[in-house]
């Protein structure tokens, strides 16, 4: 960028113009109604083909001009004009962001917006620009993706990638295998507020879900092209097949399949077959996917791919041996070798995350490194792309924020967590640093249940994805952001983009009076921390617990019990929806006196002296929040920690705690 001398003042007179084809007037005409929509004029459009005149705001599609870089643009303003301009589409939609942006830089309460005279030439730092929508776990309306791919486009993010099938649904119409939706789409939901929730029509609990037809995908992905945005759709396999299996049974490598699309979060064991029949459905899948979606990429998956079925499936290991296959890895990378071929063979790249290095990487195959960046560094070295999305300063669906609000999990990530990942680490040698093709933050949703939350979980870490995608190292300045980014919340707000900021203060307790939430009390113990949301009300709000799965146990720091005589426990119970394998046998279950169990309160640390002891038996049949009879407590001089833990027999339900009060 190269400042120079004056301003150009845009005012009612100013008008937009375009050249003579079609790219340059649809991005024209989106400038046109982006400044608008964010309360600005309404500038007429029109096409000319002399820009020269004063008072224009132009935009040009020069091939061999503009700039030289793909996705590149000039931007020239002068006290005269505005001159946008590229050698590609792409470049110009960008130019007219960055416009935009400029003139939105600062609320504007006049009528004259003022920009002042420069240069700027721009182009990205990564190819891959990426943000991924997991619709499988929770289906978002086709309204939602379209207003999600204007806000990424916003953030000049180019590639949605979007998760469409997993263990807990299949979201994408086949219309060979129409069961993949009919059956493969929808669930009951765990717990037994969702088991309660009856159907009329079919007397059976009420299934929960949704599908994309295929005209819904086609309107979409002709909507993302119009904002630069290419679709990746990601189709899972071997493994995180339960849905397609509860469809189809003949698919599967178990004896026994899944007879109904489970609920569980977590990873299931649920893995294809490899007989010739199963490559012959996912090749028809994969047929109608490629009509579906013109990208370069299409992801094949292929993590956490459990190979117990596998292993103990005497068919599945004497097609090992017929295929010459050693091991469970090398069927798996033959399974993926065997896709990629079918991909290359309809113009398509494979994609998949980094478990598909495992056994031998398929020869054309991309990368997508979300255990740390080994795999990146493993896939460069190798010669292979890839694409750096590691958890969890890539997982979005970390906490934002410290707060209960929305729910997730419990590791907070915030903006500036984001910001300061470094997609060229030392680790990866700066000669094959041109393997990494770019970045990508991924927003599962297991716990993101609403489109409110999942753009809440999103905005802004996004735009701090999106500055580390863009820029060029020595531009990457979190002081300098975090005086821009009030802006862009600003923008936010007057777009009606839905973005996580701190909740509005409390106010105190009253005098005497010492509370907290389980978001605000500590956790005993840091293995599987979720902000997890209750399952009742099936409609309404529900309370937002964190826990500990693995050790459910909260401390109440520093309680002053000086003058504290009675506690008051407010108490939740979740279903234990959670597919953890062998762990599940860690989690400790402390022996009750009752049958319904009791919450304990022990005195400086866990193995303290047990201090009160209250009874569950009021909270059992209510599947929403219970506060119980309070407990007597005996005054002590000083601040002490309270250690808060659950007796049961069973890990589920989960007990939690929602709040703690002293008095």
């Amino acid at each position: 960028m190269t400042l120079a001398k004056g301003d150009f003042e845009l005012t009612p007179r100013t008008k937009v113009v375009f050249a003579r084809d079609p790219d340059s007037e649809r991005v024209a005409r989106y400038f046109v109604d982006l400044v608008q929509r964010t309360g600005g004029a309404t500038l007429p459009a029109e096409s000319r083909v002399n820009a020269t005149s004063k008072d224009v705001i132009s935009f040009e599609l020069a091939r061999g001009g503009g700039s030289a870089a793909t996705e590149g643009y000039a931007l020239q303003v002068t006290p005269e004009r505005i001159l946008v301009s590229a050698s590609d589409p792409r470049g110009l939609f960008y130019g007219a962001v960055t416009l935009w942006q400029l003139l939105t830089s600062a609320a504007q309460n006049t009528a004259a917006v003022r920009i002042p005279a420069l240069r700027i030439t721009d182009s990205p730092r990564f190819a891959w620009r990426g943000l991924m929508l997991d619709s499988a776990r929770h289906f978002q309306s086709p309204q939602f993706i379209r207003q999600f791919i204007d806000t990424m486009a916003l953030h000049k993010l180019n590639v949605l990638h979007w998760h469409l099938t997993d263990d807990q649904a299949w979201r994408l119409e086949i219309r060979k295998y129409p069961k993949l939706t009919t059956v493969g789409a929808w669930r009951v939901p765990a717990g037994p507020a969702a088991a309660a929730d009856i159907d009329s029509a079919t007397g059976k609990p009420r299934r929960y879900g949704g599908f994309y037809s295929q005209d819904e995908v086609r309107d979409i992905v002709a909507y993302a092209s119009t904002r630069n945005i290419a679709i990746v759709p990601e189709i899972e396999m071997p493994g995180h097949a339960s849905a397609a299996i509860a469809a189809y049974p003949q698919l599967g490598a178990a004896r026994h399949p899944p007879a109904a699309v489970p609920a569980d979060w977590g990873v299931y064991p649920a893995l294809y077959n490899v007989d010739e029949s199963t490559f012959g459905f996912l090749e028809d899948v994969m047929t109608e996917v490629v009509a579906l979606f013109p990208s370069e990429y299409i992801h094949v998956g292929g993590d956490e791919a459990v190979k117990d079925e596998w292993q103990s499936s005497p068919q599945i290991q004497a097609r090992m041996r017929e295929l010459g296959v050693k091991d469970e890895h090398g069927l798996q990378s033959y399974f993926i070798q065997r896709m990629e071929k079918f991909l290359n063979a309809h113009g398509r790249r494979l994609i998949g995350w980094d478990e598909i290095l495992e056994g031998g990487l398929a020869p054309n195959a991309t990368v997508m490194s979300w255990r740390g960046i080994d795999g990146a560094v493993a896939a460069a070295a190798a010669g292979h792309d890839a694409v750096l999305s590691p958890g969890p300063t890539m997982y979005f669906d970390n906490r934002p924020l410290d707060t209960a609000s929305p729910p997730g999990r419990g590791r907070v990530i915030g903006v500036e967590d984001v910001y300061r990942f470094d997609p060229a680490p030392a680790a990866i040698e700066a000669r094959q640093r041109k393997h990494i093709i770019g970045v990508q933050a991924n927003l599962w949703t297991e716990h993101v249940r609403t489109e409110d939350r999942a753009e809440y979980m999103t905005f802004p870490r996004a735009a701090a994805l999106a500055e580390v995608a863009w820029s060029p190292a020595e531009r990457i300045d979190w002081k300098d952001f975090s005086t821009r980014l009030p802006a862009q919340l600003h923008r936010y707000e007057t777009l009606g983009i839905r973005y996580s900021q701190p909740p509005q203060p409390q106010p105190d307790p009253p005098v005497g009076v010492q509370l907290r939430n389980s978001h605000q009390l500590g956790m005993c113990t840091d293995k599987i921390v979720l902000s997890l949301e209750d399952d009742a009300p099936v409609q309404g709000e529900r309370a937002i617990f964190l826990v500990d799965l693995m050790n459910p146990c909260w401390i109440f720091k520093s309680a002053d019990l000086s003058r504290a005589t009675r506690l008051v426990a407010a108490v939740g119970q979740a279903p234990f929806n959670f597919q953890i394998g062998k762990d599940v046998n860690a989690i400790p279950l402390p022996k009750p006196q009752s049958r319904d169990g009791e919450l304990e309160v022990r005195l400086d640390g866990c193995a303290g002296e047990r201090i009160a002891v209250l009874p569950l038996a009021p909270a059992v049949s209510n599947q929403a929040v219970t506060v119980l009879p309070e407990a007597q407590l005996k005054p002590r001089d000083g601040r002490h920690d309270l250690c808060f833990t659950f007796t049961r027999r069973s890990v589920d339900p989960t007990w939690v705690i929602d709040s703690i009060e002293l008095r």
